[in-house]
C-alpha cells in the first residue's frame, strides 16, 4: 500500500498548483489562516507547517501582522550584464521602478574612488516586484547627461548607451547583511533582517568606471543563481570575517 501523503503536504501542493495557475497571482494575498484552516480541514500548526514549506521554496512571504502573500522569489543572475528590472521582466515579472531621488552632487568618498571627484548624478530607486518592494538601489553615474531623464522605465544601461557609452562589462560582490534603516521603512521591513547586499561596479570599452552601485536586495524574495560552463563563469568564493 502506498505510504499517504501528509496533509500539510496536500495543502501545500494545491497551493502550489493555484500559485502556478495564476489563481493566486503574485502580490496577492492568502485567506486568514484561521479560514484556509477551516477551509483544509486541518489544525492551524498543520496549515502553518504548509505555508512554512511554502515560505522555504520562495513562493509565499509571511509577514508579522499583515497576513501571507504570494511572493515568488525572482532570480538574480549573475551571468548577464543586464540591469536588474531586465533580468526580472525577462522571467516574466512584473517590475515597477520608483525614483526617490535623482539629482546633480558631488560624490561621497567611497563612489568618488571610482567614478571620480566631479559632480556626477546620484540616483535613487525602488524597485517593486508584483507591486511590492524587492530592492533598494542607490547608484552614482559618472557624469551630468542623465540628470533630467526619465529613468523610471527606461534601463540605466540603455540611457547611458544612448549617450553614446559603450556599456562593456561589470564587477559585482554580493554579500549577507541586516537591513538598517531608513532603508528597512522603504522596504517596509523590520530593521535587523537579513538581507542580500550588492555592489557593482559598471565600465566602459576603455575601462572607465561609468557606474557603481549599492544594491539592497530582500533575502525572502531574492536567490542568486549561476550557470557554470568550462571557461564561461569565473567565480570566486570568498571567506567573510569580522
Amino acid at each position: 500500500m502506498p505510504a499517504r501523503t501528509p496533509k500539510y503536504q496536500v495543502i501545500a501542493d494545491d497551493l502550489t498548483n493555484k500559485i502556478k495557475d495564476g489563481e493566486l497571482p503574485p502580490g496577492s494575498a492568502l485567506p486568514p489562516q484561521k479560514e484556509l484552516s477551516t477551509r483544509y480541514g486541518v489544525t492551524l500548526a498543520t496549515l502553518r507547517q504548509a505555508l512554512k514549506q511554502l515560505q522555504d521554496e520562495g513562493l509565499l512571504s509571511q509577514e508579522p501582522g499583515r497576513g501571507t502573500f504570494v511572493y515568488p522569489r525572482v532570480k538574480y543572475q549573475l551571468t548577464s550584464l543586464h540591469g536588474f528590472a531586465e533580468d526580472l521582466r525577462a522571467q516574466g515579472q512584473t517590475v515597477t521602478t520608483e525614483i526617490l531621488g535623482q539629482e546633480v552632487r558631488t560624490p561621497p568618498d567611497w563612489a568618488a574612488t571610482l567614478v571620480g571627484d566631479a559632480p556626477a548624478l546620484r540616483l535613487e530607486r525602488l524597485r517593486l516586484v508584483a507591486g511590492r518592494p524587492a530592492v533598494h538601489q542607490t547608484s552614482w553615474i559618472r557624469g551630468t547627461a542623465l540628470a533630467s531623464a526619465d529613468l523610471s522605465d527606461t534601463s540605466l544601461y540603455a540611457a547611458l548607451i544612448d549617450q553614446g557609452h559603450l556599456v562593456h562589462r561589470a564587477s559585482e560582490v554580493v554579500r549577507p547583511g541586516l537591513l538598517e534603516e531608513p532603508v528597512a521603512g522603504l522596504l517596509r521591513r523590520p530593521a535587523g533582517e537579513p538581507v542580500l547586499l550588492s555592489e557593482r561596479v559598471t565600465y566602459s570599452l576603455d575601462q572607465q568606471v561609468l557606474v557603481v552601485d549599492h544594491a539592497t536586495m530582500l533575502g525572502s524574495a531574492m536567490e542568486i543563481r549561476t550557470e557554470r560552463a568550462a571557461g564561461g563563469l569565473s567565480v570566486q568564493w570568498s571567506r567573510i570575517t569580522g
